[in-house]
């Protein structure tokens, strides 16, 4: 999700931008669309597009109108209209390619009240702007001590300080319904701006904050994710996944959204399996499913009698068996299926040396036998002794 000259230096910065994730081509950014349309030249007559994606802390991105025909470029830092005084982020997309992200987000184009651009934000804009983003993790930390003080049982998780510094919106996440005007009233004395209290989910959390999942890559929702769909623990059960809460869960204490990922191949692949409940009759006593394995296309049935000796049978055998029961015909025995699934694997890899052993130095050592010199030697000592 970097530019290729984003590795990291000493300060923590990009090596290459120095810009810390605000470079020009926006490659470092969350969910960045690529303007493929960018080295593209309008058709004769063809006006361009008057509206810009424009991109505020972390994943927020809003659609602003271009009224004043300013000259914008992926990477410039722009004042916009906010409901009361003006914000600062960057601009994202230009071009016709925003349109399309206006259709996908189902924001109306031709929307009279979409907010406006006002100028490119100078280096005053700029200035204060960095210096209200600075502020921003002493005063969470403030406010948390302040929601610890007044018993909130809710948790602030981001703050986010409006370009031009007289608002700060609070994230917050909470189980239940949480009393907060007395929260509000205190950290407005504290701070002397006006305070807005957002409520997200868990998922959202995570996406804001950011980290590394389990499988040692940045989070799916920080990075491309940009819709939560639902996930229940019969993906995980479809996938045959060990209904493990530790392991199935991922940074915001939900189950992960990778399960939905290969969900729908799990089920078209468990279309033609037969179920899990399905028993089988044979003349030897009843049987039923102990382990299905989807990719090999395999399951194994044990009798009633002897749970734990296994049966491997094929998907189109189990159909058969199921088919005979059907019409109230047994079959003789599962082994008798099985046996035709049993092939003599060919010995790839035979150990001849011995080296691979586990126990190999647990063997005792074997005593050398003594040569023929050391014999002579013993002989002419004993006689020696007698003599």
């Amino acid at each position: 999700m970097g530019c290729n000259s984003c590795s990291t230096a000493k300060d923590g910065q990009p090596r290459g931008c120095r810009n810390n994730g605000t470079c020009g081509s926006d490659g470092c950014n969350k969910l960045t669309v690529f303007d493929w349309l960018s080295n593209m030249s309008l058709p004769n007559g063809a006006q361009p597009f008057d509206c810009v994606e424009v991109r505020f802390k972390n994943s927020r991105k809003e659609f602003f109108r271009n009224s004043g025909n300013l000259s914008l470029s992926i990477g410039d830092i722009v004042a916009t209209q906010a409901k009361s005084g003006h914000d600062v982020g960057i601009v994202t997309l230009t071009g016709e390619l925003v349109k399309v992200q206006m259709k996908k987000k189902k924001v109306a184009s031709d929307d009279e009240e979409l907010p406006k651009i006002y100028r490119k934000a100078t280096q005053k804009d700029i200035d204060k702007w960095q210096k209200c983003r600075n502020k921003e993790e002493e005063i969470k930390k403030r406010s948390r001590e302040m929601a610890i003080l007044l018993r909130l049982e809710m948790k602030i998780s981001d703050v986010e300080f409006q370009g031009d510094g007289s608002k700060a919106t609070f994230y917050y996440t909470a189980e239940e319904r949480v009393d907060f005007r007395q929260l509000i009233k205190d950290m407005a004395k504290a701070f002397g701006i006006r305070i807005e209290m957002r409520q997200i989910g868990y998922r959202q959390e995570a996406q804001r904050l950011g980290g590394v999942g389990s499988c040692g890559r940045e989070l799916c929702c920080s990075t491309w994710l940009s819709d939560f769909r639902s996930v229940s623990t019969a993906a995980a059960r479809y996938q045959q996944l060990s209904l493990n809460p530790q392991k199935l869960a991922g940074q915001c204490g939900k189950l992960k959204c990778c399960l939905n990922y290969e969900l729908d191949v799990y089920l078209e692949a468990l279309k033609d399996f037969p179920s899990q409940d399905s028993k089988l009759f044979t003349e030897k006593g009843l049987a039923f499913c102990q382990k299905t394995d989807i990719f090999k296309e395999t399951l194994w049935y044990a009798y009633k009698d002897e749970p734990s000796n296994w049966h491997a049978l094929t998907k189109d055998q189990v159909h058969e068996i199921l088919e005979r029961n059907k019409k109230k015909e047994k079959v003789a025995s599962l082994e008798e299926y099985a046996a035709e699934n049993t092939n003599d694997d060919n010995l790839i890899f035979e150990n001849v040396v011995g080296q691979d052993s586990l126990t190999r130095f647990d063997r005792p050592k074997r005593r050398r036998k003594k040569g023929k010199n050391q014999r002579r030697r013993n002989q002419k000592k004993k006689s020696s002794k007698n003599a």
